[in-house]
């Protein structure tokens, strides 16, 4: 009985195969036709919730950005002559100016509060106490005095005022407003220009440029391909960790695994194929940075490639494995998806500082491709080392993970063996 039902399904099958229209009226087109608007049309609306979602991220993260303004500090170290003056009217400049949308927002402090001088202004800039840091000289009001009394042609302005930061040049054209502002000011000043025709003749400089300033740029960016590893090569990172996430999955559905190994042996097999895969990835990354040059040991010296090599292994394992678990059946529909979302998500806290960025991008703090980003800025520039910290932030990643797959697998394989059993019970049994 069972035998003639099933050859008679048989040749209905085979009597619609290519010959069926897609709105077909019988229970298997109706059926069919439910399957695949039901799957086309969740991924359309996933993709139109992404496309607010995720897109707005990027959109967002330039809209208004720099956002917030950084702070500087404006250190008046000359009191001494004609009362440091000229130090006191450029703090005020300073001061005055309104930051505006990513400048930045100057506080005058007194000299008394950096007994170190310059090298504590360094130090407190490179440990990120505050971005940029302007300091008015010692003396600088007197050397100003007697070069313009003697009209001495080899007075140096520059020595005036020290503009301190990271990639301070970027910043230049604030000080270059406030001396020119100053410089304008000076020659209205005829009590200190009335012997103009002879400054003019023997040190014009002192007209032209009366204060000037020298920067110090505590960690330039002199390495052009790094900007390639902070940036677009940690969108490269989780790409490739899809990638793995993918061809795992695929190769345990083309090769039977998913449905014929123990649960303890899938769980494995997910789990190691991630540590395997990643390890060997990550090294070849590295790799890849050492042949273009990229200078590991100027900080940390050999240890350098090591910690770099360890840092990307970590947030490959820290992505990819965040991957493997939300990509878990049922979810996979999300495949597509989610990969841009951790791209988007992690990576636009790495154009500008998260101080200068809107509120709402300092969760980035807590992801792993911020921390890379630190990361890879204190081994290659020496920046603010706080590698303990974006290592840290990883390990958790990892972590989380690694408890999140064995639980959403577990899960799955439960729903499996019931949906099995269920349908073994359905069968008919022979007469």
């Amino acid at each position: 009985m069972s035998t003639d039902s099933n050859s008679n399904d048989s040749a209905t099958t085979d009597a619609v195969q290519f010959t069926a229209k897609f709105w077909d009226n019988s229970p298997k087109g109706k059926a069919a036709s439910r399957v695949f608007l039901k799957t086309v049309g969740g991924c359309v609306a996933l993709l139109s919730l992404g496309i607010f979602a995720v897109f707005s991220i990027y959109w967002g993260s330039l809209w208004q950005s720099p956002d917030h303004p950084l702070q500087g500090w404006v250190v008046v170290s000359c009191t001494t002559s004609t009362a440091g003056w000229w130090g006191r009217s450029v703090s005020a400049a300073l001061t005055a100016t309104h930051p505006g949308h990513g400048g930045i927002h100057w506080n005058a402090l007194s000299a008394s509060n950096f007994r170190g001088g310059i090298s504590q202004l360094e130090k407190d800039v490179s440990q990120e106490k505050v971005w940029y840091a302007v300091a008015i000289n010692a003396g600088a009001s007197q050397n100003l005095s007697t070069a313009l009394a003697s009209a001495d042609g080899s007075y140096n302005s520059s020595n005036a005022i020290t503009f301190i930061g990271n990639e301070a040049s970027k910043r230049e054209h604030i000080l270059e407003a406030v001396t020119s502002e100053f410089a304008l000011a000076f020659l209205k000043n005829t009590s200190l220009t009335g012997n103009l025709s002879q400054l003019l003749q023997n040190a014009p400089g002192l007209v032209s440029h009366p204060i000037y300033f020298t920067i110090h740029n505590l960690h330039p960016f002199d390495v052009p391909v790094a900007g390639a590893v902070t940036f677009v090569g940690l969108i490269y990172l989780m790409i490739l960790a899809f990638f793995i996430v993918n061809a795992s999955y695929v190769g345990r559905i083309t090769s039977g695994l998913e449905t014929r190994l123990c649960l303890d042996s899938i769980i494995h097999t997910r789990l190691n194929t991630a540590y395997v895969a990643y390890f060997i990835l990550s090294l070849f990354y590295t790799l890849l940075c050492r042949a273009f040059q990229l200078p590991f040991e100027r900080h940390y010296g050999h240890a350098g490639f090591i910690i770099f090599w360890l840092l990307h292994y970590l947030a490959m394992l820290a992505c990819g494995l965040a991957l493997e678990a939300a990509l878990t059946p049922p979810y996979i529909q999300l495949r597509p998806l989610l990969p841009h979302i951790l791209d988007h998500h992690q990576c636009r806290v790495c154009v500008f500082p998260i101080d200068a960025l809107p509120h709402i991008y300092r969760y980035g703090i807590v992801f792993p491709a911020y921390n890379v980003s630190r990361g890879v800025r204190a081994i290659v520039f020496g920046t603010k080392n706080d590698l303990g910290i974006n290592f840290a932030v990883q390990i958790v990643w990892v972590c989380i993970s690694n408890a999140s797959v064995p639980i959403l697998q577990w899960r799955v394989r439960r729903c499996c063996e019931a949906e099995s059993q269920s349908g073994s019970e359905k069968l008919p049994t022979a007469a």
